[in-house]
């Protein structure tokens, strides 16, 4: 099976310009999401999509694979979608499973790759997974940059928000907050159906993509990982990132004393 790793790029972001070639512990936080993800022995290849010649260059010079994308996507689903094309073109191949990477996501670990792919392997019918983590504190909870998500006991999204949910404004302390985690699986063809969907009210009011695919009533697996990983949207989230990478021993494996 031709299982391959995209991670979508770009350097415009509103609250924090440049993000992708944003500097941890000496390194372009795009390089730490290359580094990890290839670490996964599940992936047969990793690339980076993006519209940004920096970002590319910078790929290029660290041995890695990057593809040019168009600079008009609005939504990382696209530019993924773009770049599987090209490269199935380039190579003659055809992908089955394409692992979206955010490139936010530099904490990301080999094993959270593989666990987000695994239902894809042994579920013939699911189109589409996506891990979560507990978050640890109410403050997480409440911070909008977090997506929150609810699942039902089959580990199925229910509902996907910006908003702390469940709430817990009836006095239960004891709720199960939830995030999603960016490393998002879709089977080839259903990718591509996906990003020929209309948006939807809900995805638009939470800002949220998932929730198009519960509108639709299509089934989002939700793998839950223990891990401790924080993505990156605002510099004070840059700064608790390069404190915790700089004691994390997946990160010496790969970054350049």
């Amino acid at each position: 099976m031709n299982i391959i790793g995209i991670i979508p790029a770009r350097m415009s972001s509103s609250r924090l310009p440049n993000k992708p070639m944003a500097d941890i512990l000496g390194m372009p936080m795009i390089g730490h999401v290359y580094y990890r993800s290839k670490m996964n022995s599940i992936l047969n290849e990793v690339y980076v999509a993006t519209c940004d010649k920096e970002i590319f260059d910078y790929v290029i010079s660290i041995g890695g694979k990057a593809i040019m994308t168009a600079d008009t996507h609005e939504r990382a689903s696209d530019r993924t979608a773009e770049a599987l094309l090209t490269i199935e073109k380039e190579t003659g191949n055809k992908v089955d499973i394409v692992v979206m990477i955010q490139g936010d996501e530099p904490m990301i670990t080999p094993e959270m790759i593989s666990a987000a792919v695994t239902p894809l392997l042994d579920e013939p019918e699911l189109n589409i997974t996506n891990l979560m983590e507990y978050m640890a504190t109410v403050e997480e909870h409440e911070d909008p940059a977090e997506v929150k998500v609810v699942v039902n006991k089959l580990q199925n999204a229910i509902y996907f928000s910006r908003e702390p949910i469940p709430s817990r404004k009836k006095g239960v302390s004891n709720v199960p907050m939830l995030k999603q985690v960016c490393i998002i699986p879709f089977r080839r063809d259903f990718l591509i159906e996906y990003n020929g969907m209309e948006q939807t009210p809900l995805e638009i009011i939470e800002s949220v993509d998932m929730n198009r695919l519960i509108e639709n009533n299509i089934t989002i697996r939700m793998v839950l990982r223990d891990e401790e990983t924080f993505s990156v949207d605002t510099q004070s989230d840059l700064d608790r990132v390069n404190r915790l990478m700089s004691v994390d021993e997946l990160t010496k494996r790969y970054l350049k004393q």
